[in-house]
């Protein structure tokens, strides 16, 4: 018996010359990148700016909107309570800044609230957080992208019956250019955020400046608001409601703490910057367009969005500035997919690597990202934008709940690392699976952020549970532990092949086995059968060929070609009424698998027949290849293919 420490063995290493050869899809997604390539895909601030705060800007194009959307069922009488709601989320915002600032630093490898739950509140919690997330990162492609083409058919109202066939062609665009790589996509989304950037501030400034001097007019033509034939009654409820889906500006917030890896050295404060800048301009933004449709009686409407009725007041009409701002806003909603883009492919492949999804998710592909979670996370997204026609309005609902549920956690998460953290005596450490906890002085200080942060997003999601339940959120509230089921099933799979295959309490392989048996099934006997029959015969001196009798003609003919080229090895014809060939095959093998002595191996061989061309396959049965998979289920059987190809073997007879 060979056990670990007799066994003597070299081991050699060489680098492999082999270069990708240019195909189709280089066209489309860029030549392949070499793993050394990696440090210099990294992206800096700008840029770093334009990939993962999209989604949040955008999101101050539809949250005044969501406000007054709610605020609507007690009168146009209910929109001045819109900047009041506003600037309570700005106050939110300011505090989940902080406290994803203290998250950054504390965790420069990234993973966000993933992370911070797993290492801080356990394994349950970190698969909440990442359902949560990895369903957040799914709506923001759906929402932004449905939002984008809201904007489109404001301006264009002739393009409303192409809703959903828009939307999902410019989710499959955002997917091809993602594959290009981080940095690619990254300098790709740079020109049109900062377009956004400037247009908004360029049309709020306006708007500012027109109001404060006293030029700045009502909306002209506003479009019909339908209110319900019975208002409600402004109540804490309706208001609670309205912030709740005022919050929606919030979302995006958490996702350059899932991506720092993608930032340049240093990492942490590269990342911390790109956050602050992303919220002082999302806040200004928000406050000032809350701000500016309250005073130019700005309503809530599906046919056309808040960013258009501002744009052509402050404008005075539909000119180029208009068109300029409604384009500006438009593609940085379409673009706001990219934060999903970056985001979701790396919170899978982190949780494929604790074996919680399927290990593909891992996978970097020719551009060094993560192409499998790009890929998926396009088709689930498409699938949403179908499901729900497009509608921005029908999606929110389930959208907010994911986002503020992985805030919590991950605040929760990090008050705990912080109290950790002030147990530590000075010079001590402790490692943990994400990061190194060293003693901090101002540990009760950094506490209390994150625990005032947790405190207040929790309270988010439980009005937003509450006050959208009816409308959707319901859907939410299943999803994410199914999520959380799936993920542990996925989980207990990969830790049950582990022990299976794990070498830890493994003493050696029995002895050889003494005994080998080959059995290869024939269907007729030709050259392919042959070479079959060679290789059967390296393998065992007990070869054993067996033909189903399907039709007693074709059977005849095989058995005469049989002695005349079986060379003597046993033919076992099996007779089958029912002309079937599988199950007949299956039921003798098993009869010999069952009866088969100690130390006795089984092989099974099977001629496969390889065509010249592929679609040659639609003209034959490719009965061994059904037959490799059924065989492949039978335990104690080594099943074996044994390739005839006929273009090689005519070439070889021929030249």
């Amino acid at each position: 018996m060979l056990t670990p420490d007799n066994n003597q063995t070299e081991i050699m290493r060489r680098q492999s010359d082999y270069q990708p050869p240019r195909t189709l899809s280089h066209w489309f997604i860029g030549r392949p990148l070499s793993t050394a390539d990696a440090p210099h895909q990294t992206i800096g601030k700008r840029v770093g700016l334009a990939v993962f705060a999209s989604d949040a800007l955008s999101s101050t194009a539809y949250a005044t909107q969501e406000i007054l959307g709610v605020l609507a069922v007690a009168g146009t009488a209910a929109f001045g309570y819109v900047f009041p709601i506003s600037i309570a989320i700005v106050i939110l915002l300011m505090i989940v800044t902080i406290s994803y600032e203290q998250t950054i630093h504390a965790y420069p490898s990234g993973g966000g609230a993933y992370i911070v739950s797993r290492d801080n509140l356990g394994e349950s919690y970190a698969q909440v957080a990442g359902a949560a997330l990895l369903m957040d990162y799914i709506l923001t492609v759906a929402v932004s992208i449905s939002s984008g083409v809201a904007q489109i058919v404001s301006a264009y109202p002739d393009f409303d019956p192409y809703r959903v066939e828009i939307a999902v062609a410019a989710v499959l665009l955002i997917m091809l250019i993602n594959l290009r790589g981080v940095k690619e996509s990254g300098t790709a989304f740079a020109i049109p955020t900062y377009f956004f950037i400037v247009m908004m501030f360029i049309t709020v400034g306006t708007g500012l400046f027109r109001y404060f001097t006293g030029s700045l007019g009502s909306v002209i033509d506003p479009p019909e608001v339908h209110l319900a034939e019975t208002i409600a009654p402004i109540t804490a409820f309706l208001l609670l409601h309205a912030f709740a889906n005022g919050t929606t500006a919030l979302t995006g917030v958490e996702a350059i703490s899932n991506g720092i890896t993608a930032f340049k050295e240093p990492r942490s404060r590269n990342a911390g910057i790109t956050l602050i800048w992303m919220s002082l301009i999302l806040g200004t933004l928000f406050i000032s367009i809350s701000f500016l449709t309250g005073r130019i009686g700005g309503v809530f409407s599906e046919e056309e969005t808040i960013i258009s009725q501002l744009a052509r007041t402050v404008f005075d009409g539909r000119g180029p500035m208009y068109l300029a701002t409604i384009g500006a806003t438009t593609v940085i909603l379409l673009m706001a997919a990219n934060t999903a883009f970056a985001d979701f492919p790396r919170l899978s492949a982190l949780a494929a690597a604790d074996g919680f999804l399927p290990r593909q998710l891992t996978f970097r592909g020719s551009r060094l990202v993560y192409s499998n979670g790009i890929v998926t996370l396009s088709i689930i997204a498409s699938i949403l934008i179908i499901i729900f026609k497009a509608s921005v309005t029908l999606l929110i609902p389930l959208y907010a709940i994911g986002v503020f549920l992985s805030f919590t956690l991950s605040q929760t998460g990090m008050a705990l690392r912080w109290r950790k953290i002030g147990r530590l005596k000075e010079g001590e450490q402790l490692v943990e699976t994400g990061s190194v906890l060293h003693p901090d002085k101002k540990w009760r200080f950094k506490m209390f952020v994150n625990g005032f942060g947790a405190v207040c997003t929790a309270i988010v999601m439980v009005v937003f549970a509450v006050t959208k339940f009816s409308e959707g959120a319901w859907i939410v509230l299943i999803i994410i532990p199914l999520l959380v089921f799936l993920f542990f099933t996925i989980h207990r799979h990969y830790k049950d092949l582990a022990a299976h295959l794990t070498l830890d309490k493994f003493s050696g392989l029995p002895a050889r086995h003494t005994r080998h048996r080959v059995i290869m099934p024939v269907s007729g006997v030709h050259q392919g059968t042959l070479e079959a029959l060679r290789y059967a015969k390296l393998l065992s001196d007990d070869v054993t060929a067996v033909h189903i009798s399907l039709e007693p003609a074709e059977t005849e003919k095989a058995q005469k070609k049989w002695k005349t080229w079986g060379e003597g090895t046993r033919l076992v014809v099996l007779d089958s009424p029912y002309r079937l060939f599988i199950e007949p095959l299956l039921e003798y093998i098993e009869e010999i698998v069952d009866n088969r002595q100690p130390n006795e191996t089984i092989t099974i061989v099977v001629p496969q027949f390889i065509p010249s061309k592929r679609w040659h396959n639609a003209l034959h049965m490719r009965t061994a290849e059904v037959l490799r998979q059924e065989l492949l289920s039978k335990h104690g059987v080594v099943v074996t293919d044994v390739p005839y190809h006929v273009h090689k073997q005519e070439k070889e007879q021929y030249s």
